[in-house]
């Protein structure tokens, strides 16, 4: 099994001071940085740990701190909502302490999960989709016909998507949107409204028509371009 590890989450959650830290200090993030690189080290080795109880792991490649994201070239909305946030303090160096001693691979102009998703294709191409797994939190992947860990505590979970379930969650999610990248073109529709906007629907092509009549119902002459905008804006580059 090839693991691809967006790291990004780790590193961020990395930054941050652990509940059983009982420091007294009221800072909510690490001042030091060797108590972020001990906790990244510790949770990235337990997520590794934990699927070598269930596959044989041949290679690990991390991904983390691509910058540059094409996205925000193409509306000034995209991720606004998180301009107010204040970042770690030790975020940077996290990044550049991963980067150097996980030999991590990151670019320039899209986003991590972008270049996951390029790996992710052409291994799966390569030596099957079965043999490659993605090591995330972000709902994003879940637009491929992928494997997927999802780590987080509560979950431990690991996601087999066809390829019919990939394609229904791509087209959801135009409708859902993403309220953590401030993508909204129908805001107040859910899963729900999608289940049933879209019961009929079992090609791209009927998916892409349906929705397209959606777009045209609320955005009338700009239906096109507001498609466009919204399928770039959540499509992930594999290509």
């Amino acid at each position: 099994m090839v693991l691809l590890v967006d790291a990004d989450s780790l590193i961020f959650a990395s930054c941050y001071r652990s509940k059983s830290d009982n420091s007294g200090n009221e800072s909510i993030h690490y001042e030091n940085i060797e108590d972020s690189i001990v906790k990244f080290d510790e949770q990235f080795m337990k997520i590794v740990n934990d699927l070598e109880e269930k596959y044989e792991i041949d290679r690990i490649i991390t991904f983390n701190g691509s910058k540059g994201n094409f996205r925000k070239q193409i509306t000034k909305s995209y991720k606004a909502n998180r301009k107010t946030k204040a970042l770690p303090p030790l975020l940077n160096d996290m990044h550049n302490y991963v980067k150097k001693n996980y030999n991590s691979i990151y670019a320039y102009g899209i986003e991590t999960d972008d270049l996951v998703a390029k790996y992710w294709y052409t291994i799966s191409n390569e030596i099957g989709r079965e043999n490659v797994m993605i090591v995330s939190l972000d709902k994003d992947y879940k637009q491929f016909p992928a494997l997927i860990y999802n780590y987080h505590f509560k979950h431990k979970t690991i996601l087999n998507i066809n390829k019919d379930q990939a394609l229904y969650n791509f087209y959801e999610q135009m409708i859902c949107g993403d309220s953590a990248d401030n993508v909204q073109f129908f805001k107040g529709k859910g899963p729900s409204f999608s289940r049933k906007y879209f019961k009929d629907c079992k090609t791209k092509y009927q998916f892409t028509k349906q929705l397209y009549l959606l777009f045209k119902k609320k955005y009338k002459s700009k239906a096109r371009e507001r498609y466009i905008q919204c399928y770039t804006l959540l499509k992930l580059k594999e290509k």
